[in-house]
């Protein structure tokens, strides 16, 4: 098939979206599909720029900036970006090309407009993949009320959905948020699971073995620190374990808390904690090799489902995981029944501990924890079986929702 996948983020970023867009565009030119890959920059000299990425075109198309400005500019970008892009677009080489389906990725809710337009060019179908459903989590946050902001962005996210034939979201729990969506005729609604490719061999820049932590069994959490993720809890664990000198903490990434995080930890004067700065995402299975846990947190005030990838990425590497994460979430549910680690989800630093606790005792019991771990991630978070389903949607209308 000839395939259009539309995206805000891609490589050379490191963010968990690009890293996945990286392996899911691996994958469909590994299947045989010509893929074509349409990004936003407001920083190539012309309006567009084409580039070969592993078999996949990509082309960058001049659009405003949206990151690292103020909120109100920042969302003027994001509304003007698709059809900037389109505009762009059709200045390009690539005007007049028809393709067999339009992809499109999302937490972003702006790309609606751009995918309706190549979706009608094209006579084909449109399939909208998920990740975070916004602007429902930033009210779940406390960071937005139901006022006018969340209603100009429930309207641009509606209009979103409404151009997709079919949605594919992360879990179960979150079908519910489309229940009005679903009764239009032709439509269609499955879980589309997060997705890897297959791990780098890169050696990684942190060597466990020279710092504070070696020698201990060690807890590692590697990503984003921002609020959604709810950190907090993760350092009043480390506090409640100090006393344990075979138990360490590594964490490793930037965000929005992450620099509030380390002056707390060193106000705390927690000596079992170390953190380090963001690094590639090719050396992450390298740095896990050398850990044993890895550690998931998400706010409590969560209401949607959300599997974190750094999950996809323990489970490859054979790390069982200790969860802090929101009542209800369908994480809690899979930890449990293919028996990879503990998750708690009442955000209390005692229960935590109490299963951090279990976990390490489990850990050295149980031998089967990576073969299990390996055997989910190989079994539900490949990147071929994603493009597969994907292709399989964008086909047939009538195909059967994917199991989860």
């Amino acid at each position: 098939m000839r395939i259009a996948l539309i995206a805000d983020t891609f490589p050379p970023l490191r963010t968990s979206g690009a890293v996945q867009l990286r392996d899911l565009a691996r994958e469909f030119v590994r299947q045989g599909h010509e893929l074509t890959v349409l990004l936003p920059s407001s920083e190539i000299a012309g309006k567009w720029a084409i580039e070969d990425f592993d078999g996949a075109r990509v082309i960058r198309l001049k659009a405003p900036k949206t990151k690292d400005i103020g909120y109100v500019r920042r969302t003027i970008g994001e509304f003007m970006m698709p059809f900037a892009m389109l505009r762009n677009l059709r200045r390009s080489p690539l005007a007049g090309e028809r393709w067999d389906g339009v992809v499109w990725y999302a937490p972003t809710i702006f790309l609606g407009p751009i995918a309706s337009a190549l979706k009608k060019a094209s006579g084909c179908r449109g399939y909208l993949i998920i990740r975070d459903i916004f602007p429902e989590w930033a009210v779940d946050m406390g960071l937005m009320g139901r006022g006018l902001p969340y209603r100009f962005f429930d309207a641009v996210a509606r209009y979103q959905y409404s151009v997709a034939d079919v949605i594919g979201v992360q879990t179960p729990g979150n079908k519910g948020y489309f229940a009005q969506w679903i009764k239009r005729p032709g439509r269609r609604l499955e879980v589309l699971q997060n997705w890897l490719g297959a791990p780098a061999d890169a050696p990684s820049t942190i060597v466990v073995g020279e710092t504070a932590l070696a020698g201990r069994k060690v807890f590692v959490y590697a990503g984003n620190m921002g609020v959604a993720q709810g950190m907090g809890v993760l350092l009043d664990l480390a506090e409640r374990l100090r006393s344990r000198a075979d138990v360490g903490f590594l964490f490793v990434g930037r965000g929005s808390d992450a620099q509030r995080l380390r002056e707390d930890a060193r106000t705390r004067g927690l000596d079992n904690v170390v953190f380090r700065d963001e690094i590639h995402p090719d050396e992450i299975p390298n740095l896990y090799a050398q850990c044993h846990i890895g550690l998931v947190a998400l706010d409590p005030r969560h209401r949607t489902h959300n599997i974190p990838g750094k999950f996809l990425t323990y489970m490859q590497s054979g790390l069982p995981v200790l969860a802090s994460v929101n009542a209800g979430n369908d994480l809690v549910g899979l930890i449990e029944q293919e028996r990879v680690g503990r998750a708690v989800t009442d955000a209390s630093a005692e229960s935590l501990a109490r299963a951090a606790v279990e976990l390490v005792d489990a850990v050295l019991a149980d031998a089967g924890f990576a073969e299990r771990c390996k055997g989910l991630s190989a079994r539900l978070f490949s990147a071929e079986t994603a493009v597969r389903q994907i292709v399989t949607a964008l086909q047939n209308p009538a195909a059967a929702d994917h199991p989860l």
